[in-house]
């Protein structure tokens, strides 16, 4: 799962294709992004799925800023800068279950069993939330 700085999967998105919200909260999440790697999360490894040199994940900034909350003290900003990053690995989460729901689909296996894995009560609810969060994805999960 690639991780793009400004739009989180919208790499091919640019300023211009986006509105002033969208615009103010990518630049608050570059802001948080950068200001926790330069608080020492750019020395994360790097995840051995992840091609070549790729920034680590929100969700991994986000872990990281709560462990140095615990271990040496991280000052209110980085934890504003974590909060900062929340939407972003929302995005994260949302873009790894499609595609982990995608795959077993092609893989052959059923909604009821998909359903069972994920503690969905049926068949259709499991397909309904695929629906939902490819809905959410870039591009309407294309």
């Amino acid at each position: 799962m690639g991780h793009a700085d400004a739009g989180h999967g919208q790499a091919d998105q640019g300023p211009a294709d986006q509105g002033p919200a969208d615009q103010g909260q990518a630049a608050r999440e570059a802001g948080a992004r950068q200001r926790l790697l330069e608080a020492g999360g750019a020395s994360l490894p790097r995840a051995p799925w992840q091609a070549g040199p790729q920034p680590p994940s929100a969700a991994d900034l986000i872990q990281f800023t709560l462990w140095r909350s615990h271990a040496d003290g991280a000052g209110d900003g980085e934890l504003l800068a974590a909060l900062a990053l929340l939407p972003a690995a929302r995005a994260e989460a949302d873009q790894a279950e499609a595609a982990l729901l995608f795959t077993a689909r092609a893989r052959g296996l059923s909604w009821a069993r998909i359903s069972q894995a994920i503690g969905l009560g049926s068949p259709q609810a499991a397909q309904q939330r695929f629906g939902r969060i490819t809905s959410r994805a870039p591009n309407g999960g294309s």
